[in-house]
């Protein structure tokens, strides 16, 4: 092949550069897939936290040997989100800089080094602004706001909602509990850094490999955002080296390597570092909250109302949704007659926050379980036995109109304590050592997407060969989790062959069908349905032709150990290639498809789509600690959890992803947080962030219980995000177990048990937490709902 001339392309202009080779416009043979002309990307990152850009210099960076391309803000004008409510982002900084860390110039060179060089000679003019580093910061916003075009200032997004008569509700009760509570934000921690490579297809064609969670939502972003036809786009989401939400939403680096392979015609990879993966965060809001219930003396609740303010940093990424999620899952766990939720999220100045595992709910489940804690002692009823008075019922519907199928959480509750021996242990051990307990529920699948289509969630294609060898196409992502071992055991069991039959191929957007993605815990029960549609189709089309030869009807074939037989008459079989090849001769290629959509399951308000499931899991947990009263530091010897699992299509991939949840949980509990001081992250290393280890973590044990859900796949719901969920407040609640102290913020460090502790050595309340909820008057409508009984009767109109 003859040299051709290249252009590097700076500033978003094209400039010829002798000697080189482009290599745009010809087909990617085997030999490339090393990508041996490949470039790499880095990102000039801001210094300042909320500055204006007045100019950016790009002349010295451009003019150094080996730089092939840059790119400004300017060369990425459309903004974009993960939710069309919310799109406030740009691949780099335009106007001004939002957080410590913001991208700013994007560099592709020859080699790292290089571009790191030239990320160095870039000069940028900032004009500094006021920053908003806290909420009260950002509530009282001196300045200019972090959007100035968003109407609600640094007020991102306000929910009020009410379901029945909270005031009605109170006035019923016969014993009121109210706290205030902070949970500190914390990030994912994925061991693998966020990675991808763009590379270039022809002419205007890319292809993206990347880490990430969500290969269909980057696939329709990446349209928009590089203005391409989504026809010449195509994502495959690479194996992921840990997730936990913060690979879902699509980030400047992958806009940026397409955008770049398309320009100079080579491949473009970026690797983040370790520090600015935690700019990129996405991860854990901080959240204050305030709670108040009433109950009777027996025990049973009233009514609750709860109030949020979320710390979203500076763009909107998932965090509408993450709002919501602050208050709709408290009715999901315990009857609650009334119900009012105040939710506020606000701008600040620091890396944006998103979905981490649970996305939302460990922060108020945290105070709900730790403020039923409370309630036992007032009450003198032991925790469980509160959980089990208040606990929801199978096929039921909630106060905000969620709809519960299969429930197992009093038979959790139970089984725990039991295997934990908790009511002869609750109150009783020596002083130092306590026991807590704690319960939760979680969704199996959100039930909408995160943009408004018509369109299956879920999609899968099952194709078999003439030799029986069979293909399971999904456009899910295995992050881990372990969904493609998932994928094959439904196949295998409907086909009565073994996993090791089945390929599964996923998370390609020009070779596999839809999936929108791995999050929520919707893998096993949406895109397993969509898996076991597709192989009964498949199924049905091979009983069909075997029948036929068989001189029997097709209702009477059935598929065991390779083998499709004559269930009247096992002795009339064939061999499952042989039934393969006949099929195919009979009625050529054979492929079939599946699909998933979730029933409309909305409830009738405003907000009422975010929270509803086909499916709930239910969770309890008890943590048994050892607290050193000397110096504060906390032991835990022992947790016990049972999971309402549905039907656990793999046993051992369950139990794993319980205990990683619970590991997950106990780690977010004692050590994690996001620390920031003089406006940026005080520590972004693995060194300074800190994490518990195997050498910390104790023994679990685990229980399934077993409701068999009808709608989950053979019965299955999720068990990947609602353990976490309660190992906080058990741990919280165990603390006050041993030594007497609430802790009514997280993370739950020595020195703010030693605080608590001598104050109530000095005759305090033995608590450590905040004093006081922020004032905000609400400036959206209220939401108001009729109660589901009242709403089936027609008392009342949908309300907004």
């Amino acid at each position: 092949m003859a040299p051709k001339t290249e252009y590097a392309v700076i500033g978003g202009t094209e400039t010829k550069v002798d000697g080189l080779e482009k290599v745009t416009g010809r087909t990617r043979y085997a030999d490339d897939l090393s990508f041996p002309n490949m470039l790499y990307g880095r990102f000039l990152r801001s210094p300042h936290a909320h500055a204006r850009i007045k100019n950016i210099d790009v002349s010295k960076a451009a003019a150094m040997p080996g730089v092939h391309c840059i790119l400004t803000g300017k060369d990425f004008p459309i903004p974009f989100g993960p939710l069309p409510i919310s799109e406030d982002e740009h691949v780099l900084a335009i106007d001004k800089a939002i957080y410590v860390g913001e991208p700013v110039v994007a560099i592709a060179a020859s080699d790292e080094a290089t571009a790191d060089a030239a990320c160095r000679a870039v000069v940028v003019d900032y004009e500094e602004l006021e920053s908003y580093m806290t909420l009260e910061e950002a509530l009282a916003q001196k300045g200019e706001a972090i959007h100035p075009d968003h109407r609600g200032g640094n007020v991102h997004k306000e929910v009020p909602l009410e379901i029945g008569d909270v005031e009605q509700g109170f006035a019923e009760a016969e014993y009121l509990r109210e706290d205030v509570f902070y949970y500190e934000g914390n990030t994912h921690m994925p061991i693998e850094e966020h990675a991808c490579i763009g590379v270039p297809e022809g002419i205007d064609k890319v292809t993206l490999y990347s880490s990430t969670q969500n290969p269909h939502y980057g696939h329709r972003l990446l349209g928009k955002v590089l203005g391409l036809s989504p026809s010449r786009i195509r994502v495959v989401a690479t194996p992921v080296g840990g997730g936990f939400g913060g690979k879902c939403d699509t980030f400047s680096h992958e806009f940026s390597a397409c955008r770049m392979a398309l320009l100079t015609g080579r491949p473009v990879k970026f690797t983040l570092t370790r520090e600015e993966v935690f700019y990129t965060h996405r991860g854990r809001h901080p959240v204050l909250m305030w709670s108040k219930i009433g109950f009777k003396r027996n025990g049973k609740i009233t009514a609750m109302y709860f109030k949020s303010f979320l710390d979203g940093g500076a763009c909107g990424s998932l965090g509408v949704a993450s709002t919501y999620y602050t208050g709709a899952l408290q009715p999901c766990s315990y009857k609650i007659p009334h119900y009012k939720f105040e939710g506020v999220r606000l701008f600040t100045n620091k890396p944006v926050c998103g979905p981490k595992r649970g996305h939302g709910t460990p922060q108020p489940r945290t105070v709900m379980e730790t403020q039923l804690d409370k309630t036992a002692v007032d009450l003198g009823i032991d925790p469980a036995t509160l959980r089990l008075i208040n606990a929801v019922e199978p096929y039921s519907k909630t106060v905000n109109h969620f709809r519960i199928t299969s429930c197992g959480l009093k038979e959790c509750i139970e089984k725990v304590v039991e295997a934990s021996d908790f009511r002869n242990k609750w109150g009783k051990l020596p002083h130092g050592k306590g026991i807590g307990f704690a319960a939760s529920v979680y969704m199996s699948g959100a039930g909408v997407p995160q943009y408004w289509n018509n369109g299956p969630h879920s999609e899968v294609t099952v194709k078999v060969g003439r030799f029986g060898e069979v293909q399971c196409l999904t456009g899910s992502t295995d992050i881990g989790q372990g969904s493609m071992m998932v994928h094959a055991s439904i196949v295998a069991e409907v086909l009565g062959l073994h996993t090791r039959d089945i390929m599964v191929l996923n998370g390609d957007t020009a070779t596999t069908p839809i999936d929108l993605g791995s999050y929520s815990s919707r893998v096993t029960f949406m895109s397993g349905n969509a898996a076991l549609q597709a192989a009964r189709r498949m199924r049905d089309q091979i009983a069909g032709v075997v029948a036929e030869s068989f001189g029997v009807t097709a209702d009477r074939i059935e598929f065991r150990e390779y083998k499709v037989f004559n269930a009247d008459n096992p002795e009339q079989s064939m061999d499952w290639p042989d039934a393969c090849a006949l099929t195919e001769s009979k009625l050529g290629a054979q492929s079939s498809s599946g699909n998933y959509t979730p029933p409309d399951l909305a409830g009738p308000y405003k907000g009422g789509t975010v929270g509803p499931s086909p499916a709930y899991t239910f969770t309890a947990l008890a943590v048994q600690v050892d607290v050193d009263p000397e110096t504060g530091m906390i032991k835990i010897e022992k947790v016990w959890c049972a999971h309402d699992i549905g039907f656990p299509i793999n046993h051992t991939l369950v139990i794993g992803q319980v205990e990683g949840g619970i590991y997950m949980g106990l780690s977010e509990a004692l050590l994690e947080e996001m620390v920031y001081r003089k406006n940026r992250l005080k520590a972004p290393s693995l060194l300074d962030y800190k994490t518990i280890t195997v050498a910390e973590m104790p023994e679990i044990e685990t229980h399934l219980i077993c409701t068999n859900d009808p709608e989950g796949p053979f019965g299955a719901k999720e068990a990947g995000q609602g353990p976490l969920l309660p190992a906080i407040p058990a741990l919280l609640n165990a603390v006050y177990d041993a030594v007497g102290v609430r802790i009514d913020e997280v993370p739950c460090s020595p020195d703010k048990v030693l605080f608590a502790m001598e104050e109530k050595a000095e005759g305090g309340a033995g608590r450590y937490g905040p004093k006081a909820f922020l004032e905000h008057k609400m400036t959206s409508k209220p939401v108001r709902a009729p109660r589901p009984a009242e709403w089936e009767n027609g008392n009342e109109g949908r309300m907004s």
